[in-house]
């Protein structure tokens, strides 16, 4: 990307920046990405220019993806200035100024606002009182508001100054390879795309659970919780791209688009159709009401009510303090009509056949499916095929999530971003859960939920945890 460009980090010496955003950005530019740019960190700390730059390097030192290379930090440290949020939108203007005017001609500007969800809005009239909303793109992180009336109000709050299409809500889910990987596997593939629908898929799950517990993040996490935090702006985003039509060509408005009519074919959810728990303990978290009926875990049942996958129920499951962590959409196929395998051969025993896409880091996906045993009789066993990005000469070549992201939204790209229609039509869809949810049932820690669970999605099964192992690569990572 040629154009030259201010980014604007507010909250730049918060956890994200510290830990993804300041190595993110370092990346970039040591892989070549990115053209010339100025960054401004601003936050409430008493840092300057140099006091920031060390706190930089700390950070890049720390979490930054690559062995740290003293001669290219230079470069980087000299790009980095500081702005005191308390000393208000003319400094900040005026040390923007001074920036654009060495960058040369109209840079870009990206603003990232890593602050409170409180703090949002005033962060949005600092930037129009500071004359950095022309030639702009922001990105926000969650939530997106809390339910359709709070949604509506900060999306008419944003629109007052920026355009829809300046705008950048960020989920960090979909900048991961595999995210991207499926759009890949169902298009460019004539062996998947003509049976991803309700002829040939039984049901999906997208299961997200964590083994962190709230970590004294009860100031946010209670009255949000699980649903809220979890749901709504990461795991129906993923269902988005799972479940979305071709789209006429692979531009991010096209893209866009097609997530879009699928929020828009997803049913109202039905309480009934909602699992809530809590884990044991979470009330003696400092913070936390003695008598809190916030949920740590959600599970539920959704439906796409169109053409393709009329039918076909959509389980989402997340939670904190659970038996794993995972981020893992498997996709369940239905099993043939009739079987003339003997009884005792070994069909069906370990369920239908999955195609399994693995949204972290490491980026697998798995087909798994029925094969014979060797030797004599008909015994048949279950059977996977993996693939890995570590099994490639181009593992190397991943981008962060967040990396990924600012690269995106710098460009313009809308393609992993959702916009205010799909935001506001998913709360849309959840007010009647919100407006009466189901109890939340106790779990223990270490475990995947309450044992409701299991009713939920009967008479078939949780695909996590999985019974088989993923395939590990060997010591050399090749």
């Amino acid at each position: 990307m040629d154009q030259p460009h201010l980014i604007v980090i507010f909250g730049a010496t918060g956890d994200l920046a510290r830990r993804k955003l300041l190595p993110g950005i370092l990346h970039l530019l040591q892989s070549g990405l990115v053209a010339d740019f100025r960054m401004i960190g601003v936050s409430l700390d008493e840092h300057d220019d140099t006091s920031f730059r060390e706190f930089a390097q700390e950070a890049c030192r720390e979490f930054g993806k690559d062995d740290f290379d003293t001669d290219r930090w230079a470069e980087f440290a000299s790009k980095l200035h500081y702005v005191n949020a308390k000393d208000g939108a003319e400094t900040l203007a005026t040390r923007a100024t001074e920036l654009e005017d060495a960058l040369g001609g109209a840079p870009g500007r990206l603003h990232y606002l890593s602050v409170p969800p409180k703090a949002a809005l005033d962060v949005v009239s600092t930037l129009d009182e500071a004359r950095l909303v022309e030639r702009a793109r922001i990105i926000m992180e969650k939530p997106f508001g809390t339910d359709l009336e709070s949604a509506k109000k900060l999306n008419a709050s944003l629109h007052e100054v920026f355009d829809e299409e300046q705008i950048f809500r960020i989920d960090h889910f979909l900048g991961k390879e595999a995210a991207l990987n499926i759009l890949a596997f169902r298009f460019a593939n004539g062996l998947f795309e003509p049976i991803w629908n309700r002829t040939f898929i039984d049901h999906v799950q997208i299961d997200v659970p964590e083994t962190l517990s709230i970590e004294g993040r009860a100031g946010f996490y209670e009255g949000i919780g699980a649903f809220r935090d979890m749901v709504v702006t990461h795991l129906f985003q993923i269902l988005g791209f799972m479940a979305m039509e071709p789209p006429t060509t692979l531009d991010s408005e096209s893209i866009s688009e097609e997530k879009t009519k699928v929020f828009r074919s997803i049913l109202p959810l039905d309480p009934a159709n909602v699992v809530r728990g809590q884990y044991q303990g979470y009330r003696d978290e400092d913070g936390v009401s003695a008598e809190s009926e916030t949920e740590t875990f959600v599970a539920l049942e959704a439906h796409v009510d169109n053409w393709r996958w009329a039918g076909v129920p959509f389980y989402l499951r997340t939670g904190k303090n659970m038996a794993e962590g995972a981020r893992i959409i498997s996709i369940a196929f239905r099993e043939p009509p009739k079987s003339m395998f003997p009884g005792g051969s070994g069909v069906g025993l370990s369920g239908p056949d999955h195609l399994t896409f693995d949204l972290a880091d490491s980026s697998r996906l798995s087909l798994s499916f029925y094969g014979k045993r060797p030797g004599p009789g008909m015994k048949l066993d279950k059977l996977s095929m993996q693939f890995a990005l570590q099994d490639t000469e181009r593992a190397g070549d991943v981008l962060e999530a967040y990396e990924r992201l600012i690269y995106d939204a710098m460009r313009g790209d809308r393609t992993l971003f959702t916009n205010a229609e799909g935001i506001e039509r998913l709360w849309e869809i959840s007010q009647p859960l919100l407006d009466d949810p189901p109890p939340v049932r106790p779990y223990a820690p270490g475990t995947w939920g309450p044992n409701s669970v299991h009713q939920l999605i009967a008479p078939r099964a949780w695909r996590l945890p999985f019974e088989r192992t993923w395939r590990r690569p060997n010591p050399s990572g090749e």
